[in-house]
């Protein structure tokens, strides 16, 4: 049996719960969330917003955030333009960055989906208009979407991950987050938990951040 917490991240946020840069503090998980034992499947840079995993079950952390797995994740995109067919298709096949081709994607235009406002919100140009992009990959490179995004001729002003697997956002605003129990069946021959789907959850309010 394990457990897992789905939390929507905030902006400038970072995926941990201690913060060991000298300076200025940055925002952690610990502002928003008391729970021991708990550790991030995966991560979400501190400039993205969006869902984010916590779990206390190690076979579940790996099969989330292992590469070998390729645990489809759904991002969405703001991008700086109005981004044509012709680079959703290049980023539907791949694109080459410094580290290498990415694997194929799904990519696809997006209305303006129904948000939360970001503070600080992204900078309006009335001369440049954005777009929407939904993109789903099965990597986790270093802030990989942006890279992609950019590689086409289309930065990216706002990214916010919607869905890994089966676990979306659905319900849950900035600082939000839902548990739910998930049973690890003993995958035959192996002694070791297999997967299984994850059953429903139940939103929480979140904490007030606390003074820094």
């Amino acid at each position: 049996m394990a457990n897992l917490i789905l939390f929507n991240k905030p902006y400038q946020v970072l995926s941990q719960f201690t913060d060991d840069r000298a300076g200025e503090p940055r925002a952690t998980l610990a502002q928003w969330l008391d729970h021991p034992g708990f550790y991030p499947a995966g991560r979400l840079d501190y400039d993205s917003e969006g869902l984010l995993l916590l779990t206390n079950e190690g076979a579940l952390q790996h099969r989330i955030a292992s590469p070998d797995a390729k645990m489809p994740k759904t991002y969405w995109a703001q991008v700086e333009g109005d981004i044509p067919d012709r680079s959703l298709a290049q980023l539907a096949q791949g694109v080459n960055l410094k580290d290498g081709p990415t694997r194929p994607a799904v990519a696809r235009r997006l209305s303006a989906p129904e948000l939360w406002e970001r503070t600080p919100p992204v900078r309006y140009r009335q001369s440049v208009p954005t777009s929407w992009v939904e993109l789903t990959i099965t990597e986790g490179r270093n802030r990989q979407v942006r890279r992609m995004t950019a590689a086409v001729g289309y930065p990216t002003l706002r990214l916010i991950r919607y869905r890994i697997g089966n676990w979306t956002l659905d319900g849950l605003q900035p600082g939000q987050f839902r548990t739910e129990t998930i049973h690890l069946p003993r995958a035959p021959g192996t002694g070791k938990p297999g997967p299984r789907k994850p059953g429903p959850g139940h939103p929480q309010r979140h904490r007030r951040p606390r003074r820094t």
